[in-house]
């Protein structure tokens, strides 16, 4: 079975219940893949061994086709293979704005977004990283009026 790092398989980081309901065949290129593996090695790794338990990816790689289908932004890293959502188990002591304020304190990363749940936790966080020039934007995820809104994290 192909790894995309230590914790996290390839069937892991490719898998969509959207995908496989419409028949859309998720798979990286070469350069996505390479990518996937910098963000999993740079971001991922170092998160679950300072944790040391497991951290689950919501979604990793997309497609443009399931990105599209999904309703995701044209720009999204995750079509790159930068970019993944994740979240700490729901039976853990720890809470996903423990993961966040980690990322944030000791990690390199392109954007970390704390995604919708309230002012405590985030429901989930999407994290992307670059080889280069990370931006190390922080930003707050929210519906309003129906449509999500990024503001910088305060």
């Amino acid at each position: 079975m192909e790894r995309i790092s230590k914790h996290i398989s390839y069937e892991e980081a490719t898998h969509s219940d959207t995908a496989i309901k419409k028949g859309i065949t998720n798979s990286p290129e070469h350069t996505q893949l390479a990518r996937m593996k910098d963000i999993a090695n740079e971001v991922f790794e170092p998160l679950r061994e300072y944790f040391n338990e497991p951290i689950y990816i919501n979604s990793f790689f997309r497609c443009i086709t399931l990105n599209s289908v999904l309703g995701g932004s044209s720009t999204s890293q995750h079509c790159s293979g930068e970019a993944m959502d994740i979240r700490i188990g729901y039976n853990s002591e720890k809470t996903n704005a423990d993961l966040f304020y980690w990322i944030k304190n000791n990690l390199e990363f392109d954007q970390l977004i704390w995604e919708f749940g309230n002012n405590d936790n985030p429901n989930w966080i999407h994290i992307s990283y670059r080889r280069e020039n990370n931006r190390n934007q922080i930003l707050k995820a929210k519906r309003i009026d129906g449509k999500v809104r990024y503001n910088p994290f305060i």
